[in-house]
């Protein structure tokens, strides 16, 4: 289970941007959920700072967002893997979202360097609202203030 963030906000959109913190978070997770799990694979992949690196991993460890394993290949010392928990497989849902919104509204020249495709049919894959098994166009969505929601409600 994750850890809860101490004095965090009510809004769960403000509790994940201070697990998720910056773009290189989202870039770990991005590796992780191609495979990726040692520190040099991460560091090499992304080209990222030992030391920033350590502090993103090590924040996304204590939310609850990944693992840490130790393994040991023969002759060397002891170091770490970095593993997906539960949490951590549950935002490929808001990875694959920021890249179909990039796709869409920030192509690359060449076109998309990652496709998302159901795994058993090979057919694409895009994110979205479902309703009873049925996908609800955007317009058709509403965010909805509950009472829990501690600011003022402003009328329009």
């Amino acid at each position: 289970m994750a850890k809860p963030i101490k004095g965090g906000a009510p809004c769960s959109i403000a509790r994940t941007v201070d697990v998720l913190k910056d773009p290189w978070s989202f870039l770990i997770l991005r590796e992780a959920l191609a495979g990726v799990t040692r520190f040099a694979d991460f560091r090499e992949n992304l080209g990222i700072a030992s030391d920033i690196l350590t502090e993103r991993l090590g924040s996304l460890v204590d939310h609850g967002v990944l693992t840490r394993e130790p393994y040991r290949e023969a002759g060397s010392r002891a170091r770490f893997s970095y593993h997906l928990t539960e949490a951590g497989l549950q935002l490929q849902i808001v990875i694959g979202a920021l890249q179909q919104w990039g796709d869409d509204y920030l192509p690359y020249p060449g076109g998309p360097t990652v496709e998302r495709v159901n795994r058993r049919t090979g057919r694409p894959l895009s994110v979205g609202f479902i309703d009873r098994g049925r996908a609800v166009r955007d317009v058709d969505v509403a965010f909805v203030r509950t009472p829990a929601y501690p600011a003022p409600r402003v009328a329009r």
